[in-house]
């Protein structure tokens, strides 16, 4: 699987050997038949303004998918600092909240949705089945 990685921010280190990993243990636990997909990740005000584009809310957001077909799975905007934030907010560790939101942006070009509460309910199973898989096979991301 061809994943492509574009690092447009300063808020966090990004490792792209480990992202790679990660998203290969992933979507290798949901036999995903995919060639490729791509990872960005980006500033807060290009979430932004992503997020307004696209979703009429030019609030911060963690992460935005886009799937695209059954060979590309599709592209995935993360910022990190948002993730920064959100883990000084809570005391969690900013690079594992990073982690959620790759997970969540693939889940979501996987087809998993979280609008409806009972599809919210399946996606949180599955963001913590991921997060389980990871600390099985010792996947961290870190600088």
């Amino acid at each position: 699987m061809k994943i492509h990685i574009k690092d447009a921010q300063s808020s966090l280190i990004i490792q792209k050997k480990q992202v790679r990993t990660l998203v290969r243990a992933i979507l290798t636990s949901f036999d995903s038949s995919h060639n490729e997909v791509g990872l960005y990740f980006v500033s807060e005000e290009e979430i932004c303004d992503m997020h307004d584009r696209f979703f009429q809310d030019p609030s911060p957001t963690d992460c935005i998918s886009f799937p695209i077909d059954n060979e590309y799975l599709g592209d995935v905007f993360v910022c990190p600092q948002t993730a920064l934030a959100y883990a000084m907010k809570t005391k969690k560790d900013p690079y594992q909240e990073l982690a959620l939101y790759i997970i969540h942006g693939l889940l979501h070009c996987l087809g998993y949705d979280d609008i409806a509460s009972s599809d919210r309910k399946t996606m949180r199973k599955m963001e913590k089945r991921c997060i389980a898989l990871l600390k099985e096979q010792h996947i961290l991301l870190g600088p």
